[in-house]
């Protein structure tokens, strides 16, 4: 059962996802248990989780992406290369803000206007020739 995610919803977790670091790292050795148990893990505490793959092709990670997601009831944000993006939401986390912690929100605060002085363009003394 893989869950779907609206457009929007899409774009907006994406924008997210961008600044990340791959969370969980799949090894040749492909979704054993452990690397199973450890994305149930992150994907609970983090709700939104990018996951590197080292090998295969094409087809054999989106097969990849596909299993993880039916797996864990996630949903697939996005893949691109070797870097999948999986969401899952956590009803019991705290809503998330506008953007990470630390940056600023999506809207810009109203500028001040400026004084006249600062206007003023400053020139180097005229030179008499």
């Amino acid at each position: 059962m893989t869950v779907e995610l609206t457009p929007s919803l899409r774009r907006r977790l994406r924008a997210r996802a961008h600044g990340l670091k791959p969370t969980v790292i799949v090894g040749d050795a492909g979704l054993s248990p452990g690397v199973m148990a450890e994305l149930s893990r992150a994907v609970e505490s983090h709700e939104l989780i990018k996951v590197k793959v080292a090998g295969g092709g094409r087809e054999a990670r989106e097969a990849m992406l596909r299993e993880i997601c039916e797996a864990l009831g996630a949903a697939p944000v996005q893949h691109i290369g070797r870097i999948l993006v999986i969401f899952r939401e956590n009803p019991e986390a705290p809503p998330a803000g506008p953007g990470p912690q630390g940056r600023r929100s999506a809207v810009p605060a109203p500028r001040r206007p400026r004084s006249a002085a600062s206007r003023r363009i400053k020139r180097p003394p005229s030179r008499g020739v």
